[in-house]
């Protein structure tokens, strides 16, 4: 049986024979991400590490889009405040239009 999944919005499966999770599409290894575009937006982290599609977002420590799973959307604010789902995509909308 193979374990499947997605990462950054991209179709993952684990190889056993290696021991690694990798991308369906490539078989390269998951550790590969940062070279990946997202599998939803199909942008590229931006060179200071941020979502291709955020960017860098006013008052936010950290954040990430979900990459298609809103389930994995989350913003992180000074103090360690964290929202996460829809409620973080709602603000991340919000916030890229300000």
């Amino acid at each position: 049986m193979v374990a499947g999944g997605k990462w950054r919005g991209h179709a993952i499966c684990y190889h056993y024979d290696q021991g690694v999770w990798i991308y369906v599409d490539t078989g390269q290894p998951v550790e590969a991400w940062k070279e990946r575009p997202c599998g939803e937006c199909g942008l590229c982290d931006t060179p200071e590490g941020h979502d291709g599609c955020l960017g860098e977002l006013f008052g936010v420590m950290n954040a990430c889009c979900g990459h298609g799973d809103v389930a994995d959307a989350y913003i992180q604010y000074p103090g360690d405040w964290i929202i996460q789902g829809q409620e973080a995509v709602d603000a991340i909308n919000d916030l890229k239009r300000n």
